[in-house]
């Protein structure tokens, strides 16, 4: 292999970023980078009051993945272990940009350039969209009491903004393919299947890669 895999899973809250990653880890054998959620804190603050805990909750998680994304880089990316995550450090900026005001956003930017300015890419990403009943009902059935009073349309919202960051990181990143699944569509948590169509299609693109 001439480039390490490190591969991505990205999408909005309850879309199964998670058990793909993990599905993939196993299948792969790669290792599993998962995002730190629940010991933020700030997050079930967060949820009941965006505008008051936002800054607090998008600064916590961003140095926590820079934290993880350094230590994943040195302990397996440069010794050529394969590696695949539940997240994408772009997801901080969709956040942020939604939640913070702007001054606190300006000076989120700095921080976040400096941070991420040396951070391995991935060299696939892989999108998980659905539609807000989907996620909605996916959120329900995990159960997590943080969750549980997060707003549908702050919700409706972030998927929109996901949308259009994976957009514009495709026409500023055209090296770094971004596939794209259903999860309206597809379910491979249940459905084992359609969880194959995924790895399949992920073995086939990191061929046509070189990864």
């Amino acid at each position: 292999m001439s480039i390490t895999p490190f591969i991505t899973v990205e999408g909005p809250i309850g879309v199964g970023k998670t058990s793909l990653a993990r599905a993939i880890s196993e299948h792969f054998q790669y290792e599993l980078l998962k995002e730190i959620v629940d010991e933020n804190p700030f997050l079930g603050k967060f949820y009941q009051n965006i505008e008051e805990y936002s800054f607090q909750t998008e600064m916590f998680f961003l140095c926590n993945r820079y934290k993880q994304l350094e230590d994943i880089n040195e302990k397996f990316l440069q010794e050529r272990l394969p590696v695949v995550a539940d997240y994408h450090i772009l997801k901080n900026l969709i956040f942020a940009e939604r939640t913070l005001k702007s001054s606190q956003y300006q000076k989120y930017l700095q921080i976040y350039g400096i941070l991420t300015a040396d951070m391995p890419v991935p060299n696939i990403i892989i999108y998980l969209h659905a539609s807000l009943d989907t996620l909605l009902q996916r959120i329900e059935l995990r159960g997590r009491d943080i969750e549980k009073s997060i707003d549908p349309n702050y919700l409706l919202q972030l998927s929109t903004d996901y949308d259009a960051a994976m957009q514009k990181f495709e026409q500023e990143h055209p090296s770094i393919p971004v596939i794209r699944f259903n999860g309206d569509q597809l379910d491979f948590v249940q459905n084992n299947e359609d969880l194959q169509l995924i790895l399949n299609k992920i073995d086939e693109k990191m061929f046509i890669k070189g990864v």
